[in-house]
């Protein structure tokens, strides 16, 4: 077993790369590009359905094939990029996601659909985790917090931007122009990166964890697709229960291989650096809040306040321009150095409970009372993720930059699952303690509308629709507190036991003594 070492090296440039914000631009290009896809497909559902005849099961694949494929990469990604390029791997991801989107452009059935986007998958897990890990070499302690929370800006633009680009485009071309926007994007991205973007990767002479890399796709590949099927199939149904305990196992085989092969693919012993442990709590019950929230905010939109999708994502905006003016501006990067990473997380995560708590009580009837909440949301966020996703990347050593970002990545995938599941299970659960039809078998909104007679009943359902989604974000709001409150104090230790506050300075691990990432 390796032993922990007492540092472990930590690289700083000594010139900042005259053009590392243009650089940034096109990295952010490429991670909109996965953002974008996985938004505006939503939109084109109908469209898929009419058109290639696809089935309720054959679109649950369309949009799973991506998730499961990407979750089940992220940690094979990052390893590739820091062991073969960071610029060569994102190269790659552009050139992957290119060609899986004129595939989908050109299928003439919903197994092709299906099959582009699990190439689409692949090179999503290249982008997210070869974008993060060059933004970590490029940029120095100073400049970082403010370039990651540009970075991170991006997908809350493409939530946003995603239904209006999705459907601005279906009613004036076929579903198939919603993957081939695509293209140009991958061209000129690829194009810049081979250009601009300046090669990096860990110099150590460690074999490739082949069987590591094949149980962490098992292991995350089958609990993602538990999370994800079991609203619909049952969360006590044969294929859910099946496909969480190969998942677990998988996971669990990971662990003990990781902690006795000379050279990991992610180094366990990561797990006994306080600051490491402190920032994945936190970013797994910020994506909790998020994904749970998003989820509950737009059934409420829709199936309460009675939207059409379309208002629906023009009434969520707010929450992701709120995000994107915050990081643009740096007024979070600012904030760093007066509250502390600790602070930071506290403050955030805290502004992101209490715009749930805010949208559960305020939001019930108009969406005035909405408005406000996803203001404090998106300002929550704005701190919080930035924050998060640096102490989680800065807690690991340079070399590794790669797997760090496939870990951050994981973890946004398994806390957005985690969210909609859990919170979803309770809202199901009040809806039918509250409304004798659910309990008679009508378990969902549209199904216990269809069983109503009279304008009263119809009234009693949405009203134990709504108190159901109140209690859901309530109760995702005392997670996320809870989460910020515990991140907090691991990271406040961490930085007591550091001394300096270095956050690599202690439990760094050496097992494989990871050479330093040099730029090439």
């Amino acid at each position: 077993m390796p032993a922990v070492a007492s540092q472990s090296i930590n690289v700083q440039p000594t010139d900042r790369n005259p053009a590392r914000w243009l650089i940034l631009a096109v990295i952010c290009v490429a991670q909109l590009t996965v953002v974008l896809d996985n938004t505006v497909l939503n939109v084109a559902i109908p469209s898929l359905t009419r058109e290639l005849g696809a089935t309720t099961a054959d679109v649950q694949w369309m949009i799973n094939a991506y998730s499961l494929v990407q979750s089940g990469l992220l940690l094979t990604a990052g390893n590739s990029a820091d062991r073969y390029g960071r610029k060569k791997m994102l190269a790659v991801g552009l050139l992957f996601f290119g060609l899986a989107s004129l595939g989908a452009t050109l299928a003439q059935s919903p197994g092709q659909v299906i099959a582009a986007r699990a190439g689409m998958g692949i090179g999503g897990a290249l982008l997210v985790t070869t974008t993060l890990a060059v933004v970590m070499q490029i940029f120095d302690d100073q400049e970082r917090p403010r370039a990651i929370g540009i970075w991170s800006s991006v997908n809350s633009f493409g939530l946003a931007a995603g239904p209006l680009i999705g459907g601005t485009l279906l009613d004036h071309f076929w579903w198939g122009s919603l993957f081939l926007v695509n293209l140009p994007v991958a061209v000129l991205a690829l194009a810049a990166t081979v250009t601009l973007v300046p090669e990096s990767k860990s110099r150590g002479g460690d074999r490739p964890d082949l069987l590591g890399a094949l149980l962490s796709m098992i292991g995350m590949v089958g609990v993602v697709f538990a999370i994800i099927s079991g609203p619909d199939a049952g969360w006590l149904s044969g294929r859910v229960l099946v496909s969480a305990a190969i998942g677990i196992l998988g996971l669990a085989a990971f662990a003990l291989w990781e902690l006795h092969v000379p050279h990991p693919m992610l180094d366990m012993h990561f797990f006994r650096n306080r600051r490491f442990i402190g920032a994945v709590s936190g970013g797994i019950l910020v994506a909790f809040g998020m994904g749970g929230s998003a989820f509950l905010i737009t059934q409420h939109l829709q199936l309460v306040l009675g939207y059409d999708p379309l208002e629906a994502g023009l009434r969520m905006a707010p929450l992701a321009f709120t995000v994107i003016l915050i990081n643009f501006t740096g007024l979070g990067a600012r904030l760093i150095p007066k509250l502390g990473t600790p602070g930071m997380i506290v403050s955030g995560m805290s502004l992101l409970a209490a715009g749930l708590v805010a949208i559960a009580l305020l939001g019930s009837h108009g969406y005035g009372g909405m408005l406000l909440g996803l203001i404090m949301m998106g300002t929550g966020i704005a701190l919080a993720m930035p924050t998060m996703a640096n102490a989680i990347m800065s807690s690991i050593p340079p070399a590794k930059a790669g797997v760090g970002a496939g870990v951050n990545g994981t973890l946004m995938e398994f806390g957005q699952g985690l969210g909609v599941a859990v919170l979803g299970a309770v809202l199901t659960s009040r809806f039918v303690a509250l409304l004798p039809l659910a309990a008679a078998g009508a378990a969902s909104l549209p199904a216990a509308l269809d069983r109503t007679h009279t304008g009263a009943e119809r009234t009693a359902v949405h009203d134990a629709f709504a108190s159901g989604i109140g209690t859901s974000q309530v109760v995702g709001a005392i997670a996320v507190f809870l989460g910020g409150l515990i991140a907090a104090v691991l990271l406040r230790r961490a930085e007591g036991t550091d001394g300096d506050g270095d956050p690599q300075s202690t439990d760094a691990p050496s097992g494989a003594q990871p050479a330093p990432a040099v730029p090439e």
